[in-house]
């Protein structure tokens, strides 16, 4: 059996102090989610206020949820859409020209399983250049989604995607390349 009194947060964990953790979850609901839907230069100050590497251009929804800023990079030109959660226990870096669609979760920790003292981890994710995640897509730790593939709606990528596929289903697995019309 699981022993929950027993777990430790590894130091640093968050990346930052427990108050400026607090400190960007309270202008997280006061400030970045409470914007009209045009305001996107405001939330991508907010977020490079708390240490997001974002590009130019880039589109963020005041819905969208961002755990930890300062482990957060944006490329030009990308997209995050309504209700996307970006549990960023670890690094996730988003390349230029990718398309997170609404309601797609990209979470980059978990609770070992055979830890009774419900160990927690974090590794990265990638999403390379030209990427798109479409509609409710779950994105597990450590997966790299590489340039150009399409992981489809309401699918679950438990491993890394090949450059220029199309993902579907639960686990995602890749059924046709991208192609781009002329």
């Amino acid at each position: 059996m699981q022993k929950l009194n027993d777990f430790v947060m590894p130091h640093n964990f968050r990346g930052k102090n427990p108050l400026i953790c607090q400190l960007w979850w309270i202008v997280q609901s006061c400030f970045f989610s409470t914007s009209p839907q045009f305001m996107y230069k405001w939330r991508v100050f907010l977020l490079r206020l708390f240490g997001a590497k974002i590009g130019q251009n880039v589109i963020i929804r005041p819905t969208a949820r961002i755990t930890f800023p300062w482990k957060l990079s944006v490329g030009d030109n990308s997209w995050i859409g309504d209700h996307v959660e970006v549990y960023n226990l670890e690094r996730i870096t988003i390349h230029s020209n990718s398309v997170i669609s609404q309601r797609s979760y990209l979470c980059t920790g978990s609770h070992d399983p055979a830890s009774r003292t419900f160990r927690i981890y974090a590794e990265p994710i990638v999403i390379e250049e030209g990427a798109w995640i479409a509609t409710d897509v779950f994105i597990a730790p450590g997966v790299t989604v590489g340039r150009n593939a399409l992981v489809g709606a309401r699918s679950s990528l438990f491993t890394d995607a090949k450059a220029d596929y199309v993902y579907v289903g639960y686990p995602a697995k890749p059924i046709k390349m991208r192609k781009f019309e002329n």
